[in-house]
Parts: structure tokens; C-alpha cells; sequence
């Protein structure tokens, strides 16, 4: 039961902290596309601005963002962009995708990553 109640107070805690940033700007599937396959890795977030899970990763997605401004980390708004949710295989929302530099897919998950999971994911594959 403690336990129950320690991780309810974190995740009311990191959303509180979390709901005055803005979330990462979206980026039409068009212009991601033209990244795909250029000899850089890419990081792909496929949500929707109406999904809470999407906007917790958004805003996490955009602090990390704020500190690497060199990293490709694209926001694609399937709702807005259905053609780009069939073609990307997306079956749930929030979806992280990174692309090799060849454009094949070398790592997905779905749901909310944890900061420290995001940032190593980055380590491995973006920098």
C-alpha cells in the first residue's frame, strides 16, 4: 500500500511540473520523410495533441529538445495525419520510433518513456 501511495504522489508530482511546459511542435509526416534514410539516425514520437500520454511525452520530448537542439526528434500528430499512422504501423498512441541512418526502424515503443529511459535511448541511437 505504501508503495501504491509513494508512486501516486511522484506521477501527480511530475505532472504538476509537467503541465507548464509546452510539448514538442509537430512536424508535418512530409518533411519527416525527407529525413528518412539520409545517414542520420532520426527519433520519431507519433501521438496526438489530444492524447494525455502524448502530451506528457511531448513535453518531455520538447525539454530534451531545449537542451539538444541538434537532435532530430520529430512530433507527428496522427490525428491530423492518419496516411502517416498506416504508414508507420502505428496500432497505439503514444509511439516512439527511432530510425536508422539507412531509414530502417531499429528501436519502437509504445507508451510514456521515463526520462531516464529517453536519454539513454538518445545516447545509443542520436548522438
Amino acid at each position: 500500500m505504501k508503495k501504491i501511495v509513494v508512486l501516486v504522489i511522484v506521477l501527480l508530482t511530475y505532472n504538476l511540473y509537467a503541465a507548464d511546459r509546452p510539448m514538442l511542435k509537430e512536424t508535418a509526416f512530409a518533411e519527416v520523410s525527407k529525413q528518412i534514410g539520409t545517414g542520420k539516425a532520426i527519433f520519431l514520437e507519433v501521438g496526438s495533441d489530444s492524447c494525455r500520454s502524448c502530451r506528457v511525452m511531448g513535453k518531455l520530448l520538447y525539454t530534451v529538445r531545449q537542451e539538444h537542439l541538434a537532435y532530430p526528434i520529430y512530433f507527428v500528430n496522427v490525428k491530423k495525419e492518419r496516411e502517416a499512422a498506416f504508414k508507420l504501423k502505428i496500432q497505439m498512441i503514444p509511439t516512439q520510433i527511432v530510425l536508422d541512418g539507412k531509414g530502417r526502424e531499429v528501436f519502437r515503443h509504445v507508451g510514456i518513456l521515463s526520462p531516464d529511459e529517453l536519454n539513454a535511448l538518445l545516447e545509443k541511437y542520436i548522438q
